[in-house]
């Protein structure tokens, strides 16, 4: 039905609703026939409280290219989540992606209820992109993999990935001491 007060014709048209667009999917619209969202859209101002500044920046055609993503970068993919160019349809990627992100606490879980780990030494394993089925040499491996990636010294001195790397190597530190990797 339609969201005018006073109609009852059927609510075929989206206008914006009370909540923005965010990761878990689009807003929540309001729906109206078509006479009321017309109605709707001649009041409806995009720019309204925004300066003349960031009017034109956000009529710019390349709005939103000036921040990078990290799905771009050359770590891409360390968290163990797909990165963009391993897909061709940008569908699937954003899919697997928001997949991975949510699946992680589950991963965690089902690490714990396995048996061999603690719920931290899952958490571990999953910060340093690694499954239930490690051993001591794996873990080493992608122990040095992960520390020469985000180390500043291997970055030309810089420090944005500092604090990954230290979740790496405390991550390191609680698997090397686990007596459930053979």
């Amino acid at each position: 039905m339609c969201e005018h007060p006073t109609c009852r014709e059927a609510g075929e048209f989206r206008a914006p609703g009370w909540r923005g667009s965010n990761f878990d999917g689009p807003g929540e619209y309001r729906w109206f026939c078509l006479d009321h969202v017309r109605e709707f859209n001649a009041g409806y101002d995009f720019f309204e409280g925004l300066s003349a500044e960031e009017i034109l920046a956000a009529q710019s055609p390349s709005a939103g290219w000036a921040t990078g993503s990290r799905a771009f970068t050359s770590t891409a993919g360390v968290d163990g989540l797909p990165r963009w160019a391993d897909f061709d349809d940008p569908l699937d990627a954003i899919g697997a992606r928001a997949h991975g992100i949510k699946s992680r606490s589950r991963r965690e879980a089902e690490m714990a209820q396995d048996g061999r780990f603690t719920k931290e030494e899952a958490k571990a394993l999953d910060a340093m992109g690694l499954g239930l089925d490690v051993d001591r040499h794996r873990l080493r491996r992608r122990y040095s993999e992960l520390v020469r990636r985000y180390h500043p010294d291997r970055n030309g001195g810089d420090r944005r990935h500092e604090a990954r790397l230290g979740r790496v190597v405390e991550a390191y530190q609680l698997l090397r001491k686990s007596s459930a990797i053979g």
